[in-house]
C-alpha cells in the first residue's frame, strides 16, 4: 500500500491559485472552447480524485489534461518549464516558488483547519511536548519551505524556542516515510497522506497545525504563460467554480470521498478516511484577510533564512479570475 501511495506521490499539502492578464489575440478570439486544454498540475492524484468523484467537470466545454507531481517542487518547475498551466500547493511551497522566481500568480486560496499538517514522533522517542524538541535532528518534507517546515517554525517559536535550536535535515515524503517506519527517524515534520500513513506505522502526533500554528490556506495557481492566453483564462476561471463545488461535495459526502480515494490512490480505508476528513472544503477569493494571514508566514520563514528574498504576497495575486 505504501508503494503505490509513493507512486501517486505526495498529499494534501495545500491548493495554489489561478490566475489571469493579458490581451485577447486573433487566434485566441477565433479558437472555440471545445478546442482549448487545460493542463492542471495535480500532487498525489488529490484534485483529479475530488473532480472525478464529485462530477464537477461534467459539461465542461474545454479539456482537461493531469500532469501528476510528488511535491510542490517539481510541480513549479513544471509551471516554469511550461508543462503545466496550473498547480496547487499550500501557502509556504507557493511562495517559495514566487520567491525563487517562477512566473506564475496566486489567483484564488482554499482553506482548511490545518489539521493535515504534523510534526509525528516515533512511540519510543522520549518526545513528549515541542520544548522537548531542543537540541534534536527533525525530518522536514519535502523540500525546503514545505508547509511542514512553517508548523515546525511556528511551533517553536510558540513555545519559546528558536529554529536554531533543532537540527533540520530534509527528505523527499517517501524516502522519510520509509526511514521512520525503520526507525532510523524519530521526528518527522510531515503532511497529509504521509502524516497518516506515519501515524499508523508506529507513529504519534506531537502537534498538527490547527489552532493557527499553520494558516490553513492552500492557492490555485497559474502560469503567467497560461493568463497571457484569454481562452485559457476563461475556462481557468470556470474550473475554480467548478472546483468549489466539488470541495463543498467532498465535505458533505466523506464518505464517498474517502472511498474514492481508496479507488484512485491505493490508500487503505483507515488513511482514506483521515485524508477525506482533512481537505481544503472551500474555494476562496483572494482578498485582504488572506494576504495579510499568508504575508506573517512568509515574513516569518524569511526571518528564518527559509524564504529569500521575501514575496509580497497582495503583489503576487490576481482576483480578476475569480470574484
Amino acid at each position: 500500500m505504501i508503494r503505490r501511495l509513493a507512486a501517486a506521490g505526495l498529499s494534501l499539502s495545500a491548493l495554489l491559485a489561478l490566475t489571469a492578464c493579458g490581451a485577447d489575440s486573433s487566434a485566441d478570439t477565433a479558437r472555440s472552447q471545445d478546442e482549448v486544454t487545460l493542463t492542471i498540475g495535480d500532487q498525489a492524484k488529490t484534485l483529479q480524485t475530488i473532480v472525478a468523484a464529485s462530477g464537477a467537470l461534467k459539461g465542461a466545454a474545454y479539456k482537461v489534461k493531469w500532469a501528476e507531481f510528488q511535491g510542490a517542487a517539481p510541480l513549479y518547475q513544471a509551471v516554469q518549464a511550461g508543462a503545466a498551466d496550473t498547480g496547487f500547493s499550500a501557502d509556504l511551497p507557493a511562495l517559495q516558488a514566487l520567491s525563487g522566481g517562477v512566473k506564475f500568480k496566486n489567483v484564488a486560496a482554499l482553506k482548511n483547519d490545518g489539521k493535515h499538517v504534523g510534526i509525528i514522533v516515533r512511540k519510543d522517542s522520549g518526545i513528549d511536548s515541542v520544548k522537548d524538541l531542543k537540541g534534536q535532528k527533525v525530518v522536514v518534507s519535502s523540500a525546503k519551505g514545505s508547509v511542514a517546515e512553517y508548523l515546525l517554525a511556528n511551533a517553536l517559536k510558540q513555545n519559546g524556542l528558536t529554529y536554531s535550536d533543532v537540527k533540520v535535515q530534509y527528505l523527499l515524503p517517501t524516502d522519510a516515510q520509509a526511514a521512520f517506519a525503520s526507525g532510523k527517524v524519530k521526528i518527522w515534520a510531515t503532511f497529509g497522506v504521509y502524516q497518516a500513513v506515519g501515524l499508523e506505522q508506529g507513529g504519534r502526533l506531537l502537534v498538527d497545525g490547527a489552532d493557527g500554528r499553520v494558516s490553513g490556506y492552500g492557492f490555485i495557481g497559474a502560469s503567467d504563460k497560461a493568463l497571457a492566453d484569454q481562452q485559457k483564462k476563461t475556462a481557468l476561471g470556470d474550473f475554480l467554480r467548478r472546483l468549489g463545488t466539488a470541495l463543498k461535495w467532498t465535505s458533505t459526502h466523506q464518505d464517498a470521498y474517502a472511498k474514492a480515494i481508496e479507488q484512485r490512490n491505493g490508500a487503505d480505508a483507515s488513511v482514506a478516511k483521515t485524508l477525506a476528513s482533512a481537505a481544503y472544503s472551500q474555494v476562496l477569493p483572494i482578498d485582504s484577510g488572506v494576504n495579510r494571514t499568508v504575508q506573517g508566514v512568509a515574513d516569518l520563514m524569511n526571518g528564518i533564512g527559509v524564504l529569500e528574498p521575501n514575496v509580497d504576497v497582495a503583489k503576487s495575486a490576481d482576483t480578476s479570475v475569480l470574484k
